[in-house]
């Protein structure tokens, strides 16, 4: 009789496209994934998967037989998270992160994955949405805590909240007592995300009109970086202020009042649909739970004209 272990391989076989991908998946070998199909077709009586082509995939009888192989993975995990006990899970998550998640709130997820799962290990990996959007469907990550969602039927996404972004600054740059228009935050440079992410893009496009001197543009991949010149009075840094909530605080930066608006940064949780993603999915739940209950909205808002 097909056994999970089988019926979960011909679901990575035919996800993956070839029986090589899953057994990197796997952490096994490639004679053994064919050896588990072939068992699995004798046993089953039909061929499953065409393999005279460059990506390995099912035959009318395999389409058939993934719904019901789907819907028995599915339920195995259902039970597994609904009866079993979640702290003797284990095995090695690799998790990808946007920084400015790593600034507002990764370390209490570290602490909440390590109290509910203590035999599960967590691979952090930190680097700008676009590369992490691409090492995920790469499948190098399983888990991306980044700028989404990622539009494609492949990912599933959690939706882990909004993030206002704002015009910060040293106080001794003076700029903290009146409404600031375009051409006055243009006089500074301006610092923020790295070229190709979104934030970029947008704040490139907010000074790049023809009335506007040419901007003095300071792109970073650190967002430690980016707070630290801004707090050295080196320029006018657009990040989100849940990230610097200190530096708010005890008056190293300033919110400045202007007459720009930045759109708030949406981040997500997403993964690859898989067969089996329970500890996965637990853990972007965590995730959701602290993003969602952290305090986004206890930083200086400046007043408004």
């Amino acid at each position: 009789m097909a056994d999970f272990k089988a019926l979960e391989t011909f679901l990575w076989v035919v996800n993956l496209g070839s029986f090589r991908g899953a057994a990197h998946k796997l952490n096994t070998t490639q004679p053994a994934i064919s050896q588990r199909i072939a068992q699995l077709e004798r046993e089953l009586g039909v061929r499953l998967l065409h393999r005279d082509r460059k990506v390995a995939s099912p035959t009318p009888a395999g389409r058939q037989l993934m719904v019901y192989a789907e819907k028995l993975i599915g339920l195995r995990s259902e039970m597994i998270a609904a009866v079993g006990d979640r702290s003797v899970m284990r095995g090695v998550l690799r998790l990808g992160v946007a920084e400015t998640i790593v600034h507002a709130w990764l370390p209490r997820l570290i602490k909440s994955v390590n109290a509910a799962y203590p035999n599960l290990t967590l691979e952090i990996e930190v680097d700008i949405t676009p590369n992490l959007r691409a090492r995920l469907l790469a499948q190098e990550i399983e888990l991306a805590l980044l700028m989404g969602p990622i539009a494609t039927s492949t990912v599933r996404n959690k939706v882990l909240g909004d993030y206002p972004v704002g015009f910060l600054a040293s106080p001794a740059l003076g700029l903290g007592s009146e409404v600031l228009t375009v051409q006055d935050l243009a006089k500074h440079p301006i610092i923020t995300f790295p070229r190709k992410t979104q934030p970029y893009e947008i704040v490139r496009s907010l000074f790049n009109q023809p009335d506007l001197p040419p901007i003095r543009l300071h792109a970073s991949a650190s967002l430690a970086t980016v707070i630290h010149m801004a707090i050295e009075g080196l320029g006018i840094a657009v990040i989100p202020t849940a990230i610097v909530p200190n530096e708010l605080a005890d008056g190293r930066l300033q919110l400045l009042n202007t007459d720009l608006q930045m759109p708030p940064l949406t981040f997500s949780a997403s993964w690859l649909a898989s067969p089996d993603t329970v500890a996965i999915e637990l853990v972007a739940g965590l995730a959701a739970q602290i993003a969602q209950g952290s305090p986004l909205v206890d930083v200086p808002v400046a007043p408004r004209h």
